[in-house]
């Protein structure tokens, strides 16, 4: 038995928060009867589930895919202000996924998309420490001293953040930096550096725990490998430890 909001967002109809809204709200039945008492277990695999009406589907085909956001997207599933968003490119998959994490609108690259909702949570948990890596071109050129500190942790909305490493891999007017976070702080990697006087001014995720991004045209996707989706259900736990090695490269 578990409880009815953990088996809605197993399921990818939304975020557990949202589950427990539409719990109170009234708009979940099981086996006929209404239910608005958080906290209710079920079995999903035996008890009739129905939200607003419409079955829903426990178990089925898990899907996970990498998709390459292009800039000017929202990640979400649907915009009031009407804007694209990544439904618009996910379209044709045979069940109802959903973002894992987001990126900005003005950010690009790899999103992890899926309806396995247990899988998503943990990735997105707090305390995870799944590293994420960003190509990014900044104003001007960090020096070694700026890279050095915003490995150790600068204080953001007063706490640190977790270590994070730190490459070089364009020097030029405005540089390219390899990023990688362990954090899922709002516009973190654009807040880190504009702490250090270097504004963003592309972020392009590039690899999300071992998923990488490759040669995945803008506003395309794909289906991840069982290597990949088995190597997300081991998200490693903790911070990054230790500062990477740094090295220009030609421009």
């Amino acid at each position: 038995m578990e409880r009815l909001q953990k088996v809605l967002a197993a399921a990818g109809i939304c975020a557990r928060r949202a589950a427990e809204r539409l719990i109170v709200d009234g708009r979940v039945r099981v086996n006929g009867r209404v239910v608005t008492t958080m906290g209710t277990r079920v079995d999903p695999d035996n008890d009739a589930i129905q939200v607003d009406g419409k079955p829903v589907r426990v178990g089925g085909v898990k899907i996970y895919l990498a998709l390459n956001k292009p800039r000017g997207y929202v990640t979400t599933l649907a915009d009031p202000e009407g804007r694209p968003n990544i439904a618009d490119l996910v379209r044709g998959i045979p069940a109802r996924v959903f973002p894992v994490g987001r990126l900005d609108y003005d950010s690009e690259g790899l999103l992890l998309v899926t309806n396995d909702g247990a899988l998503a949570r943990d990735l997105m948990h707090p305390g995870t420490g799944v590293p994420k890596t960003y190509a990014v071109k900044v104003r001007g050129q960090p020096e070694e001293a700026s890279l050095r500190r915003l490995e150790r942790g600068v204080r953001l909305d007063g706490r640190r953040t977790r270590p994070a490493r730190l490459r070089m891999s364009r020097r030029a007017p405005n540089s390219w930096l390899e990023v990688t976070v362990v954090e899922g702080r709002k516009h973190l990697v654009r807040r880190m550096l504009a702490s250090v006087g270097h504004p963003v001014l592309k972020l392009r995720r590039v690899s999300f725990d071992g998923v990488r991004l490759g040669q995945l045209a803008p506003g395309q996707w794909r289906h991840l490998s069982e290597r990949e989706v088995e190597r997300l259900r081991k998200a490693p736990q903790g911070a990054l430890r230790g500062p990477s090695r740094r090295r220009a490269h030609p421009s």
